[in-house]
């Protein structure tokens, strides 16, 4: 792929990011239509006076680590959930997608799995419920730190349902690499040293290369960590020396899994979860191996399930105790699932080993049994919120891709 190529892509999919906002902010004096308002919690009755169908939109991925979940709801509860339909939209689709049927005074989607984007978008425009009234039905999760840092985004109208560390973490091939680059200078000596077998995906389309540009300042000690803006010198100084040496930055993480496997390159930025699945589904082989850098600070990601405005007392109903169940240790378990979100449980006191056995044996397979150990040692910061990912994914775009 060439750069010229590159550049378009990302300009895509930086566009959509900036739509989510600008659309959040041209809707932000709108409430949403004048049938999206909440409900009370004193008009949503205890238990639905009959089964509803609950119609979830994931626009994260989420599906892959809660529909286990949401499938034992309904079949256990079916005096409350009589069925549920599952379906999927980009991100920058769904902030639209609801907006429409708030407007028209028919809304449609029930519960929404999404990540920061669609969140911090709905939240711009007012289209999420409030939840604070709902919290003795839904209970205090007993959130993991990181996670109830996380939470905190949802700003009373979400509910974080599953949670991971991320990264940055450096994968790499063992026959072509010693071993991880301890530091940013070192992943920069070793790229100089071999031309264009160090890649990372576009930031604005990848996990991976979006905790590797958060995790950067935290590394390189610049000046604000939270601010890409007027805090990141080093963090920029870096990259564009650092991109003399790249080659060209894939569109998606699924393309540079694929460029490490055919062995085009021989290192990579990765994640936890990026390091497990795609080697447990035979797309990366078995053999590569993943580290770190000394003294990182793990970049924090997590998905929520939030409820549009204007939904029935009936429905509203039912997913308050749809989300209570999926808080429940026994049903974050799930979470594990083949390592998609490592480990992913956003609650305390979820083991592994209350997981299921494929997920256990996935884990053992495929996972590092230095992973729990790293997580516990290195700090952890949550991801920037969304206006400010986009601002910064606007300047990697242009001072370093775009160069």
């Amino acid at each position: 792929m060439s750069r010229p190529l590159h550049r378009r892509s990302a300009r895509i999919a930086l566009a959509g990011l900036l739509f989510v906002v600008a659309a959040a902010a041209c809707g932000a004096p709108d409430s949403g239509g004048s049938n999206s308002k909440d409900e009370s919690p004193q008009q949503v009755p205890a238990k639905p006076a009959k089964p509803v169908t609950l119609n979830i939109l994931d626009v994260a991925g989420n599906l892959q680590l809660t529909q286990g979940m949401i499938d034992a709801f309904v079949k256990q509860h079916p005096d409350i959930i009589s069925k549920v339909t599952y379906s999927k939209a980009p991100a920058p689709d769904l902030a639209g997608k609801i907006k429409a049927q708030q407007q028209a005074g028919r809304v449609q989607i029930d519960l929404v799995l999404t990540g920061t984007d669609g969140l911090s978008a709905g939240l711009s425009q007012k289209l999420w419920s409030s939840m604070t009234g709902y919290q003795s039905r839904i209970g205090t999760p007993d959130y993991l730190a990181p996670a109830a840092d996380m939470q905190k985004l949802a700003q009373g109208h979400g509910t974080a349902v599953v949670y991971y560390p991320s990264g940055p973490l450096v994968e790499f091939n063992p026959d072509k690499v010693t071993g991880a680059p301890k530091s940013p200078a070192d992943l920069l000596a070793w790229a100089k040293a071999h031309p264009k077998k160090f890649q990372y995906a576009d930031p604005a389309n990848s996990g991976p290369g979006r905790t590797f540009l958060m995790g950067l300042p935290y590394l390189l000690g610049d000046k604000d960590p939270g601010d890409p803006v007027h805090g990141w010198d080093k963090t920029w100084k870096y990259l564009k020396e650092l991109d003399k040496y790249v080659g060209v930055y894939p569109s998606g993480t699924a393309e540079l899994m694929k460029n490490l496997a055919s062995g085009q390159d021989d290192m990579v930025m990765s994640t936890t979860g990026w390091y497990i699945n795609p080697r447990a589904l035979g797309t990366v082989p078995k053999k590569m191996k993943v580290g770190h850098f000394d003294n990182m600070t793990w970049v924090t990601d997590a998905q929520y399930a939030v409820v549009p405005r204007g939904v029935s007392a009936d429905t509203m109903s039912a997913a308050l105790q749809l989300i209570k169940w999926m808080l429940t240790p026994e049903q974050q378990a799930k979470a594990y699932d083949d390592g998609y979100f490592y480990p992913g449980p956003a609650v305390k006191n979820v083991p592994v080993s209350m997981a299921p056995e494929k997920s256990q044996q996935v884990l053992k397979d495929y996972g590092d049994p230095a992973f729990d150990q790293w997580i516990d040692q290195f700090p952890k910061k949550p991801s920037l919120p969304a206006a400010q990912q986009v601002k910064a994914f606007d300047i990697w775009n242009r001072e370093v891709a775009g160069r």
